[in-house]
Parts: C-alpha cells; sequence; structure tokens
C-alpha cells in the first residue's frame, strides 16, 4: 500500500491537506471522493524525502496528553472514532501534529486500525502508546485506555518537569557566575593590573596569581570557548555511543543526592509504566521491554531487560529485580506480594504514587543543599578577586603613611 500526499479543498471552501494510504493514485482520489473533496494535488509521497522537516517533527508530551485527554473524552461521548480524529486535526494549532492527525485519520479511513496508523509517526506516537492503543482496540475498551494514557502521561510530564526544575536552576547560575568570573579577569583585572605597575606597587602572590590568571584568559579566550563548546559537543557525542552512554550514566546514579534523586525517578517512572502496561492488558514481555525503552537511564534499561530474559525463561518479576541491585528491597518485595495476590499493577500504582512524592521531596532536599553551596562557592571565588586587587593597594597606603 502506497502513501499519497494530497491537497483539496471543501465543499464549505476550506482548504485541506495531508496524507493518505492507498493501493494505487486512482483509489486514492477515490476515498476523496467519498469525502467530497475537490482535490487540486494528488502525489505518490516520495519515501526519501520526509513529508514533515526534522527540526518541527517532534511533538511535545504536553500536546500528546492534551490530545489524549480530548480523544478519550470524545469516545466516551459515543462519537465515531473517524469523526474524533477529524475534529481534533481541525481545532489543532501545531502545524506538524496536524498533519499527523490528518495522515492518522485518512489512514484509519483507508482500513487500517488505529494502532497501526499511528505506529506510522514515532516522533509523535511511540511504542508505550501504539501498544496500548493496540490493546484498547482488541478489548474494546479503547475509551478507557486513554484515559489511562492522558493519566500516565500527565504524570510523566510533571515527574520530567520536576527533574528539570532541580536542575536548570543551579546550572543557569553556575553558568552566568562563570561568565561574570571570566569576564572581570579579561576586562577588569588588567585595569588594575596596569594601575600597580604605574604606581610601581609590589604585587602579593595572590595579586600576582589572579594577574596571571587573567592574562591567561585574556590572550586565550577564543581558544578557552572553543575546547569548552568542542568539549560538550564530543561528550554528547560519547553518550550516544554504547560505552559511553553507560559510563556517563552509571556516574550519574553514584552521584551524592542527585544519584538519589534519579533512582528515585527511575523507579517511579518503571513503575507507573509497567502498572499502566499491566491494567490495559498488554504482555508482561512486551511492557517490560517498553518500560525498559523508557527508563532513561541505560544502567536501569540494562537490568530491567535482564528481567524481562529471566520472567522470558519462566521465573518471576520480584527475583530478578532484586538481583540488579538497582531497586530497594521495600520495592521488591512488594512487587513479588503483587504477583502472588494477582494485583501487579494495583501494587505497581502504589509504589509509583509512593515514590513520586519521594521526588517531590528529594528536589526541595537538593534545593536546600545546593543554594547554599553555590553561595560559598561563588562568595569564595569573588572574595580572592577582591582581596587580590585591594592587598596592593594596601601596601600603597603603608607605604605612603
Amino acid at each position: 500500500m502506497a502513501s499519497f500526499v494530497w491537497k483539496g479543498k471543501t465543499r464549505g471552501g476550506d482548504a485541506k491537506g495531508g496524507v493518505l494510504a492507498a493501493e494505487s493514485r486512482e483509489a486514492a482520489a477515490a476515498i476523496l471522493r467519498r469525502q467530497q473533496i475537490q482535490v487540486t494535488l494528488l502525489r505518490e509521497r516520495d519515501s526519501r524525502i520526509p513529508l514533515l522537516p526534522k527540526f518541527t517533527a517532534k511533538v511535545g508530551s504536553k500536546k500528546i496528553a492534551l490530545f489524549t485527554r480530548q480523544f478519550s473524552v470524545m469516545l466516551d461521548a459515543g462519537l465515531p472514532l473517524v469523526q474524533c480524529l477529524e475534529i481534533l486535526g481541525e481545532q489543532e494549532d501545531h502545524r506538524t501534529f496536524r498533519e499527523i492527525l490528518d495522515s492518522v485519520r485518512n489512514d484509519v479511513e483507508s482500513g487500517s486500525s488505529l494502532a497501526e496508523a499511528m505506529r506510522r509517526h514515532p516522533k509523535a506516537f511511540d511504542n508505550l502508546f501504539v501498544s496500548m492503543i493496540a490493546a484498547g482496540e482488541a478489548g474494546g475498551i479503547l475509551d478507557i485506555i486513554l484515559q489511562r494514557l492522558a493519566s500516565y502521561i500527565e504524570k510523566a510530564v510533571k515527574l520530567k518537569n520536576q527533574v528539570k526544575s532541580a536542575m536548570i536552576y543551579p546550572v543557569t547560575v553556575i553558568t552566568i557566575a562563570c561568565l561574570v568570573v571570566i569576564l572581570i579577569l579579561w576586562k577588569v583585572i588588567p585595569v588594575f593590573s596596569q594601575l600597580f605597575a604605574g604606581l610601581g606597587a609590589r604585587m602579593p602572590f595572590l595579586t600576582r596569581w589572579v594577574v596571571a590568571a587573567s592574562e591567561f584568559v585574556g590572550s586565550y579566550v577564543i581558544w578557552i570557548a572553543l575546547v569548552v563548546a568542542i568539549g560538550l559537543v564530543a561528550l554528547r557525542n560519547w553518550h550516544q555511543t554504547y560505552r559511553g552512554k553507560r559510563i556517563i550514566d552509571g556516574f550519574l546514579l553514584r552521584v551524592p543526592v542527585l544519584g538519589m534523586l534519579l533512582r528515585k525517578v527511575a523507579i517511579a517512572r518503571f513503575c507507573r509504566t509497567l502498572s499502566t502496561l499491566t491494567a490495559s492488558g498488554v504482555p508482561i514481555l512486551d511492557g517490560l521491554e517498553i518500560t525498559a525503552r523508557t527508563a532513561g537511564n541505560s544502567i536501569i534499561e540494562d537490568g530491567i531487560m535482564a528481567v524481562r530474559k529471566s520472567v522470558e525463561e519462566g521465573k518471576t518479576i520480584s527475583g530478578p529485580l532484586g538481583e540488579t541491585k538497582i531497586f530497594p528491597p521495600m520495592v521488591v518485595q512488594m512487587i513479588g506480594v503483587g504477583e502472588q495476590t494477582g494485583a501487579l499493577d494495583q501494587m505497581l500504582s502504589k509504589i509509583a504514587d509512593f515514590y513520586e512524592d519521594e521526588v517531590d521531596t528529594a528536589v526541595e532536599g537538593l534545593m536546600k543543599l545546593i543554594e547554599p553551596l553555590m553561595i560559598t562557592v561563588l562568595g569564595v571565588i569573588i572574595g580572592t578577586i577582591v582581596a587580590a586587587m585591594y592587598l596592593p593597594m594596601y601596601t600603597i597606603i603603608t607605604q605612603i603613611s
């Protein structure tokens, strides 16, 4: 089945467009005629040229959460699936997402299932989303699945924002502080250095050290900026490799305070994701694989995949999970109880609720720890520079006296 890009006008004169899956160009034209669309453009989509630019292809989680919530409400109200997709596409202000929804609607009208149509757009609908939609279609509970999906995505966005808020503030302050210190060393210290040289003042060791740092920055500021930029790009590229990703992710998990926060975030995400998938009827092996991909840390991902392999061999989840040494004994024992009582999804949901609250507490504790630490470090740096500039002045005043 080929894909065709089309543009046309409705009977009301509104311009529309999208991508349509059909056996041939004639079949695509017939589908559009049945929709009472006057076609102005109809051509086969070239697979070598992406329809959507890469820089606009990604759709944000908040947008997906809102779409899912509205979709579930409309289905629950009894509206037909295609009509829901049409209404949601028409009201969408995000151009990329609107085109995706139009393409999904056209594929569904052409006979594809909703899950198959969404699977063709991984930038908007990931494996977790598509798997749950497929389970909802198979069980005839698509509206319920969409409600669970909306709740899951909203909680995932909240968890992600909590981590961002904990990281953005210190990174921003440290970056601005570094730029200010570099600017002082580059532009301000040379003025004082020339003044002291003109007065013939004897500079103490601390002053000579700061002046030497200033001369170094003044001579190599461009090279310093270039080295930092290249270093950041190299670190980012290394993190994308198998070995580099595991070394960096493992180091982050061992960092005091921050590592514990990241571990709690990963546990909350694992439990919430697996709970949602299990409650929706997704097979446990598929659920573990999807959960591993959404773990956010390669060390934890490897641990979950090891658990999946053990489950595939006939073992329980809790036993291999405890062997990974990633999850606390409390989590392992509660999951074991959930397996024994047949209420695994409910137990995972309770663990996720607990650890999401723990993340709130950990973020507050991290902020309380970081603020005085940053103030102390910045105070020492600025204080050292100020003292280095005042010591020669004190020497000059003493000589005059």
